[in-house]
């Protein structure tokens, strides 16, 4: 009988994944408290609403209370899971065009290069301050958070906040999907042994859950023979990470297009188009919709009760309170030598165990030295982001951007940074 706190409840994506997960673990969460938070008062009592369907139509396991006030929801919180952005699509729109304006070549602008840094700047002052708030109300609480830019959230936290926590991304489900397509296995059966930096992660080894047996070859191969049309099933591209496998030796993950926002080149694989602002807001509009029938009762609601989304929050959740030692695939965590040739404190991703006493990280060794350096240049931006993120340091932004391999020249940087610090004035205050 736990009290879990979502904040950032009334996104339709974070919202509907976690409650199919918490459903799908009913038995074991019976009887926990669950506090629904936004500070979008409509967005909220929506899924609110979903919520208490899902809940009538299997008994009540749960008590279901939300709140746009996170103060009076933390209190006595034993989990608090994080999931916010600021006007999403809206800000990342300008955090792809301008710097496509002014000659960056890069493929997304959400996590990495001159459009990391702004999201990391937008979100870190806001994640800071619920940090606070649950260090004076929650201080035992376990934080899981999910908000992106997800490396440099979580450095902020390491770095300023005293709270137990662990970032959480699906992008290694995601490359079981696919492995698991092309080795014409289930999912469940791809055991993948991946390390380095969250969307920049490499794959040491591949194999067989049950049988041991190394899948690389056999991967390598389908990769080459198929990957493409794999892929495409999936809408994702192959053809950056099967360059970068061939080159560097091993399978980077989660897909072509996070992936490549560490890379300067990645756009001759993947071109300029960037995200599909357009197609996401249409295809997010028509999910709100569906989610009002399914709240108001026009469509029945069980057939969501059977399956949970493969997210790890819940999992995670209920491996510590039955103390499960359960093995985790990936966790975003502090570096503590699990990554051998990466800087400590470093927010690297790596497997762990999972037992009542929180999340074990397990070392994976060095990365392949060209690799390692890969990573180490971000870690070193994401040092400089999370000062000016903090701080609205000026300068801490410019090095930055001076040390991104997307950026060309001094007048490029300090272009982007002047112009999307003016246009972003009213969403980083730390910087007036």
């Amino acid at each position: 009988m736990s009290k879990i706190v979502l904040i950032g409840a009334g996104s339709y994506a974070f919202g509907y994944a976690t409650f199919r997960d918490l459903f799908a673990a009913r038995t074991t969460l019976a009887g926990s408290t669950v506090v629904l938070v936004d500070i979008n008062p409509q967005a909220l009592q929506l899924m609110y609403h979903f919520a208490q369907r899902l809940n009538e139509a299997v008994g009540c396991p749960f008590t279901f209370e939300a709140t746009t006030d996170r103060r009076t929801a933390l209190p006595g919180a034993d989990f608090v899971i994080i999931s916010i952005a600021v006007r999403r699509n809206e800000l990342w729109r300008l955090d792809f065009q301008i710097p496509l304006k002014h000659g960056v070549r890069h493929i997304l602008g959400e996590n990495g290069g001159p459009g990391g840094l702004f999201h990391a700047m937008r979100n870190i002052p806001i994640i800071l301050d619920i940090a606070r708030d649950i260090e004076e109300l929650a201080p035992d609480a376990f934080v899981i958070n999910f908000t992106n830019p997800e490396g440099r959230i979580c450095q902020a936290l390491h770095r300023y906040t005293r709270l137990k926590f662990v970032g959480l991304c699906h992008g290694i489900e995601m490359m079981r999907r696919v492995a698991g397509r092309l080795l014409d296995l289930p999912p469940q059966q791809i055991d993948p042994t991946a390390g380095g930096l969250n969307h920049f992660s490499w794959v040491l080894a591949l194999r067989h859950a049950e049988t041991g047996a190394d899948l690389y070859p056999a991967f390598r191969q389908a990769v080459r023979e198929r990957g493409d049309a794999v892929a495409a099933e999936f809408g994702h591209t192959v053809s950056l990470s099967r360059f970068l496998m061939e080159t560097f030796g091993y399978w980077p993950l989660p897909s072509d297009d996070h992936v490549g926002e560490y890379l300067p080149y990645a756009w001759e694989f993947c071109g300029l188009e960037g995200y599909p602002f357009d197609r996401v807001d249409r295809e997010s509009a028509e999910f709100r919709q569906q989610v009002e029938r399914w709240a108001d009762g026009v469509e029945p609601v069980a057939p969501l009760l059977t399956a949970e989304m493969h997210e790890r929050a819940i999992p995670i959740i209920t491996a510590m309170l039955t103390n499960a030692h359960q093995y985790e695939l990936s966790v975003n965590v502090p570096n503590r030598g699990y990554v051998a040739n990466l800087p400590d404190n470093a927010i690297v991703e790596v497997p762990a165990m999972v037992d009542a006493n929180g999340i074990h990280p397990l070392p994976i060794g060095a990365l392949p030295e060209p690799i390692a350096a890969l990573c180490r240049t971000q870690i070193t931006i994401i040092d400089r982001v999370v000062e000016a993120g903090v701080h609205g340091d000026r300068a801490a932004a410019l090095q930055a951007l001076l040390l991104d391999p997307h950026i060309a020249s001094v007048q490029q940087a300090q272009a982007i940074l002047d112009e999307l610090l003016t246009a972003q004035r009213d969403f980083l205050p730390q910087f007036r």
